[in-house]
Parts: C-alpha cells; structure tokens; sequence
C-alpha cells in the first residue's frame, strides 16, 4: 500500500513518513501544498495524509484540486479542531478527519479502516471487451476508435458499464441518470438506449448493449 503524507513541519512529516514504513507501507513526503497535489496527481496513491495548514496551497484547495481529477481517499491531519473546519474538510470531500496532536496507533486504525473501503472506490478505466471508458477524462474509445456522447448518453453507459451483467430496469436506469421517476409509458429511456447503441455497437461486430425482454438492459459481452 502507497501512502502519500503531505505535511510541512519537518519533524511531523519525519515522525509520519517513519512510522508508516515501519508498519509496513511505502510512504511519500511532500512539505508543501502544491508539491503534494502534483504528486497525488502523477501518481497512484492508496491514501493521502494531508494537513491544512500548508505553504504555498493550503489542504483545502489541494483536496479541492485533487478531487476534480481523483477520487484517492483522503484523511485530514491536523491541529484544526473547530466542528467547522471539519465539516468543510468532509463537504469538499476527505475521507476522514484526525485531529493533533494524536496517537500513531488511532491513525493506523483509521488508515486500515479507509483501505478496507478501497474496493468500492469508482473505477477510473472500464473495460468490457474493445471498449474502454475513461472515467476521469469522460473519453471512450471502442477498438481504438473515439465515441463522442452527450453528457447523458455518457451517464447511461457509464451505468450499465458499472453494473456490468446486472439487468437494469427502464426505472432504475431512469432514477438514476436522469434522478427522475418517469411514468411507465414513457420511452425516454428506450430512446436513449437506441442512440447509445448507435454510436457504440452499430459499427461493430460485436454487440454489448444487451435487452433483456420484460425487464430491461445491460452491458455485457455475448458469444
């Protein structure tokens, strides 16, 4: 497990970076806020340990930044203990909040409690056969070629995509694109699904967007 610590005090950050490796995880250090958000950006942390209190970028807008990009957990660590600033830090989106000075022992529990979450994270590529989407970057490419779809057509593939083999009923698909319960005449999504597949399966041999009759749809590969 990669964890990146962004903290300034040196002694702090040294303390962190120490006991992280001796509990067996690779730890990195960055001493300023715009030097942490580059690295959570090139790289693929686990985990990032962030203070608020930064130079140059403050842990705020680090997690702000990284959050339009990434979706890496995140847990606050710092001497801030207003209810305000931690309601803040968990409303622009960290994962958890730990306040100094604490026990090393509580941020490991709280460490392994976040990594236990890990699998259910959204996941930044999908494939399923010659298509891949592109989560972050809202691109998708079937056998190397590019699709372009409106914001809505990408929502509703990017559904099925998720809940690949999982028949979706015309509600649920409806709920959950549109956030809307449409009444059972309406064919908004029927219509929908006949454009998804015209700009995703038409062209190719093989068809991913699947009906099942009296119940709805999904993605997955037939032989």
């Amino acid at each position: 497990m990669k964890i990146l610590v962004v903290e300034d005090e040196p002694k702090a950050g040294a303390y962190l970076v120490k006991g992280l490796q001796e509990s067996g995880y690779v730890a990195d250090l960055a001493r300023n806020g715009v030097d942490g958000l580059a690295l959570a950006l090139e790289h693929d942390y686990d985990l990032i340990v962030l203070d608020v209190m930064l130079p140059q970028m403050d842990g705020w807008a680090v997690l702000a930044r990284l959050r339009e990009r990434k979706q890496t957990p995140v847990l606050f660590l710092t001497a801030r203990d207003e209810v305000a600033d931690r309601v803040k830090g968990l409303e622009l989106g960290a994962d958890d909040y730990l306040v100094k000075p604490f026990a090393f022992a509580e941020l490991l529990a709280r460490i392994k409690t976040l990594m236990r979450r890990g699998p259910v994270r959204e996941m930044e590529l999908i494939r399923i056969a010659d298509l891949e989407i592109d989560v972050l970057r809202r691109r998708v490419t079937r056998h190397g070629d590019r699709i372009e779809l409106t914001a809505k057509e990408f929502a509703l593939l990017h559904l099925l995509a998720k809940r690949q083999g999982e028949v979706l009923s015309r509600t649920q698909i409806a709920s959950m694109v549109w956030d809307m319960n449409f009444d059972s005449d309406t064919n908004v999504v029927d219509v929908a699904i006949r454009r998804l597949r015209a700009k995703v399966d038409d062209l190719y041999a093989d068809k991913l967007v699947q009906t099942v009759r009296g119940m709805g749809y999904l993605l997955e590969v037939r032989s």
